[in-house]
């Protein structure tokens, strides 16, 4: 997989520059812009996806309207209703799970849940809604198994995952042939970087792209680490640190 790097300066209150990543696929460049945390713009073929739309308005300046959202889970950092509606995403389609949906405003008005293990075709895109949650499972887990979505897109040839909040379970493990990953590590919402390097190295993505590292009281996960855990034991795995939370002047 070619990999080529290009830059753009975010405006309003961030003052760093922005990172975004092009992959090549078989049928044209899939841009990706890391927004903030878990909230990711992907752009192919004039098709613009915002994952957890989160940050307010600014976070996305420079970014082209959404053509899809998708929305892995109810909490704040990936459901941001403020957000949503700074945007003026109402009428956007939205593909999401069942407990986003039930909680999302009636002024949103393209809604579609895709539950765990469900598939999707959009726009030449196939869209799989996979298993995140929480280990061991407890009803009173901070995500349990059912409730959110990860996903899988399958769009020129590639196969995108994204991980959703989710522990090393052995759904992501089992996952085949994936391209690009976005995983996450955050205690103790999620997983540690020891937990997601193990997944990782089961699962053998191309490349993999920590995010969601911010955790309880500001505190970061140490993604060099989660690199050099994964590089150690499997050169063959490309591990990409991409800027994830922009600094506020």
């Amino acid at each position: 997989m070619s990999l080529v790097f290009s830059f753009m300066i975010a405006t309003a209150s961030y003052s760093q520059i922005q990172q975004s990543e092009i992959i090549s696929t078989d049928k044209g460049d899939l841009t990706v812009y890391p927004i903030l945390h878990a909230t990711m713009a992907l752009e192919w073929n004039e098709l613009i996806i915002y994952a957890d739309p989160y940050g307010g308005k600014e976070a996305f300046d420079g970014v082209k309207p959404p053509s899809l959202i998708l929305i892995t889970d109810i909490h704040g950092d990936h459901m941001n209703i403020e957000t949503l509606e700074s945007l003026s995403l109402f009428e956007t389609p939205i593909i999401t799970c069942q407990a986003v949906a039930d909680k999302l405003p009636s002024k949103f008005t393209n809604v579609s849940v895709l539950n765990n293990g469900a598939k999707t075709l959009w726009n030449d895109i196939e869209i799989e809604a996979t298993p995140m949650y929480n280990l061991p499972e407890s009803d009173d887990a901070k995500h349990t198994k059912g409730r959110g979505n990860g996903y899988v897109l399958t769009l020129g040839g590639k196969r995108i995952y994204i991980s959703g909040d989710t522990e090393d379970i052995p759904e992501m493990r089992a996952l085949k042939n994936i391209d690009v990953a976005f995983v996450c590590m955050n205690l103790p919402y999620t997983m540690d970087v020891e937990a997601a390097a193990s997944a990782v190295l089961d699962f053998k993505p191309k490349t993999v792209y920590p995010f969601h590292y911010r955790g309880a009281g500001g505190k970061f996960s140490d993604v060099n680490k989660f690199k050099s855990l994964v590089k150690d034991a499997n050169k063959n795995i490309e591990v990409k640190l991409l800027m994830w939370y922009p600094k506020k002047e």
